[in-house]
């Protein structure tokens, strides 16, 4: 895989990870994570959180490909795209195993130096 690929990828991830570091947006895609496309009401309901700052929070996830838009009607619903969170998921993997890599060598280093 190239720099840029790579670049480009770590970016996207970024954004994932930014978007998803918010409560409501956090929320939002547990909500949405079930499938069901979901209006703005249909969101807003239960919460504190105005319609406006609900709509404000699916263009971030929107911007970043986590949710999509759909109209029905005069209406727009919502649904989740997992795609990026499958991704995220993998980054977090990833990370995970060099993790245990770099504990697997520290732990040989530390028992090799007594």
């Amino acid at each position: 895989m190239s720099r840029k690929i790579r670049e480009a990828a770590l970016k996207r991830q970024a954004e994932v990870f930014a978007a998803l570091g918010d409560k409501t947006r956090l929320t939002l895609v547990r909500q949405l994570g079930d499938g069901e496309p979901r209006s703005i009401s249909k969101l807003t309901e239960g919460s504190d959180v105005t319609r406006q700052a609900i709509t404000k929070h699916l263009h971030v996830l929107e911007e970043v490909g986590l949710v999509r838009q759909m109209k029905s009607g005069r209406e727009s619903l919502y649904t989740l795209n997992p795609e990026p969170l499958d991704e995220a998921q993998d980054a977090l993997q990833s990370m995970a195993r060099q993790w245990d890599e770099a504990l697997v060598r520290l732990k040989s280093f530390l028992e090799d130096g007594r």
